[in-house]
Parts: structure tokens; C-alpha cells; sequence
């Protein structure tokens, strides 16, 4: 799916405050992973998130969505009454009803013409959501829409280690369990626009995507609890990748050597170096980010965007490339022209 008239106005994310290692997450299974004979250090050594990030007690994904999207308006100075759809894409939602998107809207007190709801596709679902978005601007249904995601890893996490901290813990929940400690929490937004009212924005050229749904129970999620086959998951979401890829070559001409930057989804050190292997992208091209925020779900793409451009990594002209994939599974691959 390639767009003409379509563009990033811009992207903000917010960190949340409170800084919690991985070290002091796994205090509590110390005697766990004593009886189940596995290093204390695992957690950090194995996946590479030294750290991750929660808001404080209280703060609701809506709450934390709303203040990236208050940063994007505020940043490109474009007036709320313009937004003609609101996307949220979070993993993380306030209620089950109404949609965390209305509760953003209402937060942002946008206009009452403004669609707005949520997509849910795990961590591909802001890829998707900019997909939507630029489909409606295509199409000339708006001529602005906002992407936004709140992720809060604190609940599960804590939920997680309160169950594995029991004394009937077994090795095999533990390692089922583990991806759950890796998460991350924070917030990104992202304003979408038609070309010719925002002709100083970053070209949206265009995305593919693949699935691979017969992997569908590889890793499945409840509010309290994750349970993820992280070995086959990995080498799964290695083979959609590298299918999605070979799309992305005939769609939008991708070739390794072509692309200035890489913004994945990162959800450890073991995923992001494999990934770059397998598609034989160049490490200097990727900001990682996993280390000290962990997986921060769907926001994770936005969030390393973000971050790339207040690093001054991206320069007017470089070809961008968005890559993640959802648990499902589902791989979705996008480029913008910054």
C-alpha cells in the first residue's frame, strides 16, 4: 500500500518517571530462582533489559495517552479542532467499555465529528493505526488524524512476580512467565496529514504487511498474566519477518544498503540482534532502546521514532524504516521519508 498525499506532522512520546531494574524486580523470587537453580541475574543477562520504566500508582493508559498526544499538538502547533479521527492503539486500557480512544478524546475535548476507537492487535497495533489513518487521509475522508498509546507494565509485572514468588512455582511457569518482566511502560502520539496542509511534514510512502496466524497461541495475554512460547516465537517471528521483507523489497524497493535508519520494535537483545541478522540490517542504523525501557509494546515503534529524532539521528531526506511485529502473528513494515 504506497500513499501520495499523506504525512508525519510529528511524533512525541513521554517516558514514565519511576525507574524500577531488574534486579529489584526479581528481589522478591530470589528464593524462586534459588530453588529452581537459576541465576539470580537471568532476568538482565538473558534479554538485556537492565531496567524498565512505571508511571505512578493510578495513572490509567488514557491518562498517559493524552499527555503524548498534548505534546504532538503542542510541538506542531496544529489546533485539536482540525483532528477528524483519534486512533488509540494500547495493549493497556482502562475498561473493557468505552474504548480507551474516547476517554483520550474526551481528555483532549476534541470535536464531536472526530471518529475515534480503539484497534487492538498487540504490539503491531500503532503500525496499524497509522495504516488506518493514512488510508482516511488518502482517500480524502480527513485531513488530520492522531495515533496514540499509553502502555503501563506495572499491574502484570506485578501480578507475575506475586505468583512465581509462591513456593509451588515450577520452572516451567517460570520460563512461560518470563517475557512478562521484560515489559515496559510509556506513551507516544502521532499526527498524520494530508501533503498539501502540511507540506513541511515527513512523507508517508507506504507499508506491507504479513501474517502468520497458524502461531496464533504462541503468546497469549490476560490484565494479570502473559504466557508466551519465547523460543518458538522468536524463530516464527524471524520467518515473517524475513516474508514481510521480501514484500517490502517489491512494494517500496528495500534493500538494506538503501535505508538510513531502522526503528523496530524492540522487545530484547536477543530479538533485536536477531532480527538484524536475519535481514542483514546495519547496527549503526538502529537506536535501541530495550536496555533501559524494556518492551514497551505497540508504543515501542513511535517511542524509538521519537526518540531517533530528539537524538538528531534523522536528517531531512533519510529513508526511515518502521518495523514490528504482534504477537498473532502478524508483521507489519512501513518507510517514511523524513
Amino acid at each position: 500500500m504506497l500513499f501520495s498525499h499523506v504525512v508525519v506532522a510529528g511524533v512525541a512520546h513521554v517516558d514514565a518517571p519511576l525507574r524500577v531494574t531488574s534486579a529489584q524486580l526479581c528481589e522478591p523470587l530470589a528464593q524462586t530462582m534459588q530453588r529452581l537453580g537459576l541465576r539470580p541475574d537471568l532476568l538482565a543477562s538473558a534479554s538485556g533489559v537492565v531496567a524498565r520504566r512505571y508511571w505512578e500508582p493510578g495513572v490509567q493508559p488514557s491518562q498517559a495517552a493524552t499527555w503524548a498526544a498534548e505534546k504532538v499538538l503542542a510541538d506542531t502547533g496544529i489546533t485539536r479542532d482540525k483532528i477528524g479521527l483519534l486512533v488509540n492503539t494500547s495493549v493497556c486500557r482502562d475498561f473493557v467499555e468505552p474504548s480507551t480512544a474516547c476517554l483520550v478524546h474526551g481528555n483532549l475535548g476534541l470535536p464531536p465529528g472526530c471518529l475515534n476507537f480503539d484497534v487492538g492487535n498487540a504490539c503491531l497495533a500503532f503500525l496499524n493505526g497509522m495504516q488506518i489513518a493514512a488510508l482516511m487521509i488518502e482517500r480524502g475522508q480527513i485531513d488530520y488524524a492522531l495515533v496514540v498509546d499509553g502502555e503501563s507494565a506495572r499491574f502484570v509485572q506485578e501480578a507475575t512476580v506475586a505468583r512465581l514468588a509462591q513456593e509451588n512455582a515450577t520452572e516451567a511457569e517460570f520460563r512461560e512467565q518470563f517475557a512478562t518482566l521484560t515489559l515496559g511502560s510509556g506513551a507516544a502520539a502521532m499526527v498524520l496529514a494530508r501533503r498539501e496542509l502540511q507540506p513541511q511534514g515527513h512523507a508517508f510512502v507506504g507499508v506491507v504487511g504479513q501474517a502468520a496466524t497458524q502461531h496464533n497461541g504462541l503468546c497469549k495475554g490476560q490484565v494479570d498474566k502473559m504466557v508466551t512460547d519465547a523460543k518458538t516465537l522468536l524463530f516464527a517471528g524471524l520467518e515473517l519477518a524475513a516474508q514481510t521483507w521480501q514484500e517490502a523489497k517489491r512494494e517500496l524497493s528495500w534493500e538494506p544498503t538503501g535505508l538510513d535508519e531502522y526503528i523496530l520494535h524492540q522487545v530484547s537483545g536477543t530479538h533485536t540482534a536477531s532480527l538484524g541478522k536475519a535481514l542483514g540490517l546495519e547496527p549503526q542504523k538502529i537506536l535501541t532502546t530495550f536496555q533501559e525501557f524494556g518492551n514497551i509494546g505497540p508504543a515501542s515503534v513511535p517511542i524509538v521514532l521519537s526518540k531517533s529524532a530528539q537524538a538528531g539521528r534523522l536528517k531531512p531526506g533519510m529513508r526511515v524504516a518502521l518495523m514490528g511485529i504482534g504477537s498473532g502473528l502478524n508483521c507489519s513494515m512501513a518507510e517514511i521519508i523524513w
